[in-house]
């Protein structure tokens, strides 16, 4: 069938994605191809103390790039898209959304990105003797209720971006088990919520006003490819106002960005791995075996099909890259000229490319919000030299090339030094690596390990949404998401590989050095 027919006969799937700095949905055809997808920008803000988006920007943004995404359908292929065989929804894991019984949010939404719960991680972590990193829900929740906020006896339902996205279009409150493994801590023989920690919560929170049983506010987790529910009329109107788009659909599990990024690159298998990198930059390894002690660095979550998984998690990725270029830009329109943002970034990254392999001297540190693997709990965005370096352009882009990897490497050098965990082949993916002249090598350098760009590299997490919706609807019940991205996804396909480089590796380690000696003068400036 063309891909027209496969629109009309509703033989395609639908993935929508809410990422830090962008929501994408993205239609792909019967046979995995991205056929088109719609896009809404959208920016969290700091406010009273939280990072955050509002309820009414998460509405806007999923109706906005929805209906872009029917309106680029209709355009390229002449065929209205009415239905699909199945829809899913991701978004970025962990964070805080507590609802009361009438589904009324008491609070605003806290992101990933807050850094609030140091007391209430270092305390649960102690508890459960399992890395509770300050991102997760369960650390903003205990910190709430540490904090003696007013809103935590009414919770009566607790979930994440991607789960509550999901909520309003089926009524359903469930997750898949990988956005669940950043709520609370999974035991990987049962594949649900480690019981003996949510009695050794019910503990700790035991004469405070938290007195619900967490089991009942936790989502319930949905297995890899079974239905989740299926688009209610109210969530039909919901997403498409116009009443073009049809309710009926099934729904996968709703599941965390770095899933959907572990099945965007094929990496779900035990031994495998990716990175994800943008605004935050994060690291997943699949386990072969437990890891023998427990790292703050170093978060255990799960593949979409509960496998556990090392993840190395940094708050801060490109964000002050981008603001760089953007002073770039802005001083190239202040002398008369003009050069469009794609390869104005294009040029930049050719010159870190050219940089002296130590940056000359240069150090960047990118902490537009705190770093929990660097122990910096304010974002004070650095810039540093010594009086002899070498300061130009080169130097100074590859040095913010290398901050976007600086944190990440700090993490992973201990599964790799101290875990002897063996990488040899990372597969990369999001907006970092839509120009890899500079950054494809440079992360193989930071890792030991060769680094793989497919060629969907640059569709991300909603086109790994899409996929995990086509898993639930594939026609052999008995395979597995591994073998069904094998052999059906990505077979004959290699990807362009990179292998580290001695001249990199040797100056990414001086760098790192002095790096790692500076962190005392960054967390100064940021009054710790």
């Amino acid at each position: 069938m063309s891909h027209a027919q496969d629109i009309s006969a509703g033989k395609t799937h639908i993935g929508i994605e809410f990422g830090s700095t962008r929501i994408k949905a993205v239609l792909i055809g019967a046979d995995f191809t991205p056929l088109a997808s719609g896009v809404f920008d959208w920016e969290n803000r700091l406010q009273d103390g939280f990072w955050t988006y509002s309820a009414d920007d998460i509405i806007t943004g999923l109706q906005t790039c929805f209906a872009d995404l029917m309106r680029n359908t209709e355009q390229t292929y002449g065929v209205r898209l009415t239905r699909t065989a199945g829809l899913g929804i991701s978004a970025m894991m962990h964070g805080y959304l507590a609802f009361d019984g009438s589904d009324k949010l008491l609070v605003p939404f806290r992101t990933w990105r807050n850094t609030t719960t140091s007391p209430a991680a270092d305390a649960l972590t102690e508890a459960f003797s399992f890395n509770i990193p300050q991102r997760w829900s369960i650390a903003h929740l205990y910190q709430a209720i540490l904090n003696q906020e007013a809103h935590v006896s009414e919770i009566r339902f607790l979930t994440t971006l991607a789960g509550y996205v999901h909520f309003l279009l089926t009524g359903k409150r469930v997750l898949g088990i990988g956005d669940a493994s950043g709520m609370f801590p999974i035991n990987p023989e049962t594949r649900s919520y480690d019981q003996n920690m949510i009695g050794i919560f019910g503990t700790l929170t035991k004469d405070t006003a938290f007195q619900q049983h967490l089991t009942d506010i936790l989502p319930e987790i949905v297995p890899a490819g079974c239905p989740a529910g299926t688009l209610t009329a109210e969530g039909a109107a919901l997403l498409d106002p116009t009443g073009v788009f049809q309710p009926g659909i099934p729904l996968c599990p709703p599941e965390g960005d770095a899933q959907t990024g572990m099945a965007a690159t094929n990496s779900v298998r035990p031994g495998t791995g990716n990175v994800s990198a943008g605004t935050s930059i994060f690291a997943m390894t699949v386990l072969e075996r437990n890891l023998s002690a427990v790292y703050r660095e170093i978060d255990i979550v799960t593949t979409p099909d509960g496998y556990p998984t090392a993840m190395v998690h940094c708050n801060n990725c490109s964000s002050d890259l981008d603001a760089w270029v953007a002073m770039f830009s802005g001083f190239l329109q202040a002398c008369g000229g003009e050069v469009p943002k794609p390869q104005l970034y294009d040029l930049l990254y050719q010159l870190a490319a050219e940089g002296d392999p130590d940056c000359g001297g240069i150090l960047s540190y990118n902490y537009i919000a705190g770093e929990q693997i660097t122990g910096v709990r304010n974002g004070v965005p650095l810039l540093m030299r010594p009086a002899d370096a070498k300061l130009n352009i080169r130097n100074l882009m590859r040095s913010q090339v290398y901050a976007c990897f600086a944190t990440l490497k700090i993490g992973m050098d201990i599964l790799t030094q101290e875990e002897r965990v063996l990488i040899s082949r990372i597969c990369a993916h999001g907006g970092l690596f839509k120009t890899p002249t500079a950054s494809q090598p440079f992360l193989a350098a930071a890792l030991g390990a060769d680094v793989v760009l497919m060629e969907s590299a640059g569709e991300g997490g909603a086109w790994g949404i899409a996929l995990l919706t086509a898993f639930m609807t594939r026609e052999d019940r008995s395979q597995s998401l591994a073998d069904f991205l094998q052999n059906r996804v990505f077979a004959g396909k290699t990807g362009v590989s990179v292998s580290p480089r001695k001249e990199d590796i040797d100056g990414l380690e001086k760098y790192m050095t002095a790096y790692r000696k500076g962190l005392a003068a960054e967390r100064a400036a940021a009054g710790e």
